[in-house]
């Protein structure tokens, strides 16, 4: 029978109905709203409460799963104003939807001088396993994870902790979608390496937030069959509605782990859309083994904005468009790249602007060295139109090492605020 602890009868039943069709998990008819339906369960019928340990959290939360995974069935995250502690080490088997509702920030009833999340939050603890891992046919919605053991101030504190969502490495997972998520104090957020012999497809990141200490909030490889991460935002300042916000030691930190925020290898057609991060040393990394398209992105205070390789000459080939990049820090000025090519393949760059400046948030050198350095000795090819760029200190804004590369740039734009075209070979 569906629980009645926080909303009873067919009103709870008609709250998550009309959640899970904003989902487009599942329509339930008005006729049905007054009847038990058992693809829909709350956590909480199986025992997982805010003040459980989270051990008994886990073994109740697997229970559910369990419970659902032959159903094809959901488990609804009911919100709370206090965390629902939980160990590391849970499976979301095949075919469940865990799903929740995103709360505002506020402040517990226990401890009402703490700010933290409120909603469907998990609050984990543990340093020695994946929060969750993900099999076929899943989803992940609405859910926030909360770390409050991470440092915010003191980067020999920061805690490694093991991912909070980590693809399976003994089943190969294909349709698994991960959206509305907001991380706090993870160091990790979204491990989808994949193993060779397992691979993941059709994998879905949307609207997902956090900062993650290790400055790697998705990655993913061995993931075929058009891979897609839309509109997700990765700042510190996501943790200042918490605490008050990670120190510009702890973020000179972030970037000194030279770490890219998205990087992806070993994947066909990727899509990779309105992408924000800041404050780390990579913003994208396109792999070797990897093609496809990157648009409406944003890449603030990072030492490389963009570092697309390739290993062959076939389909290794990114289209790149309608972009900023913001490379100002990094150890020393000649690190300092918003574009790096290298490897073989081709690479088309449309409308991206760099620039440099200061931030007060990090340490930052205010400059770039260029705004693309293509390096390597494979032939592989280049294009640029109406890119504007600026605050670089070399000679010329393009630095060619590959002898064997062909670049041409039209209709951009150099420091000087005169028009920069050139074919270079």
């Amino acid at each position: 029978m569906l629980s009645q602890q926080s909303i009873t009868g067919a009103s709870w039943l008609a709250t998550l109905s009309c959640l899970l069709n904003l989902c487009g998990l599942a329509t339930v008819s008005a006729d049905e709203l007054n009847i038990p339906f058992a693809g829909y369960r709350s956590i909480r019928d199986f025992g997982v409460t805010p003040t459980n340990t989270p051990a008994a959290n886990k073994a109740a939360l697997q229970r559910a799963i369990d419970w659902a995974a032959p159903r094809g069935a959901a488990l609804f995250v009911d919100p709370t104003d206090q965390p629902y502690p939980v160990d590391g080490g849970v499976v979301l088997r095949m075919n469940v939807s865990l799903v929740g509702v995103q709360g505002p920030v506020g402040r517990g009833t226990r401890h009402p001088d703490k700010p933290q999340p409120v909603g469907s939050v998990f609050r984990i603890d543990d340093e020695t396993q994946p929060f969750i891992v993900v099999e076929a046919a899943t989803q992940l919605r609405g859910l926030q994870f909360w770390y409050p053991r991470q440092t915010l101030n003191d980067p020999a504190k920061i805690i490694r902790y093991p991912p909070t969502i980590q693809v399976s490495r003994a089943k190969a997972a294909q349709g698994v979608t991960l959206s509305c998520l907001t991380f706090y104090g993870e160091f990790v957020a979204m491990d989808f390496n994949a193993a060779r012999a397992q691979p993941c497809e059709q994998i879905l990141f949307e609207h997902c937030y956090g900062y993650p200490l290790s400055g790697e909030f998705i990655r993913i490889d061995y993931c075929y069959d058009i891979p897609r991460i839309l509109h997700c935002h990765v700042n510190p300042a996501n943790q200042r509605f918490i605490k008050g916000g990670y120190s510009r030691a702890v973020i000179d930190a972030v970037v000194a782990a030279r770490t890219f925020t998205y990087a992806i290898n070993h994947t066909d057609n990727a899509m990779l859309i309105d992408l924000f991060t800041f404050g780390v040393y990579g913003g994208v990394y396109l792999g070797p083994a990897s093609y496809g398209q990157l648009s409406n992105f944003n890449l603030d205070c990072v030492t490389v904005g963009i570092h697309k390789l390739g290993d062959g000459t076939f389909n290794r080939n990114w289209q790149i468009a309608q972009g900023s990049i913001i490379a100002n820090t990094g150890p020393k000025l000649e690190d300092i790249h918003p574009i790096i090519i290298e490897g073989q393949g081709h690479t088309a760059i449309a409308n991206v602007e760099a620039f440099s400046g200061g931030n007060s948030a990090l340490t930052t050198l205010g400059k770039s060295q260029d705004f693309l350095l293509v390096r390597g000795e494979k032939r592989l090819t280049a294009s640029l139109t109406g890119c504007r760029m600026r605050n670089y200190v070399a000679d010329a804004p393009i630095t060619r090492l590959n002898t064997n590369a062909l670049i041409q740039a039209v209709a951009c734009v150099d420091k000087h605020e005169e028009l920069f075209n050139s074919i270079g070979r």
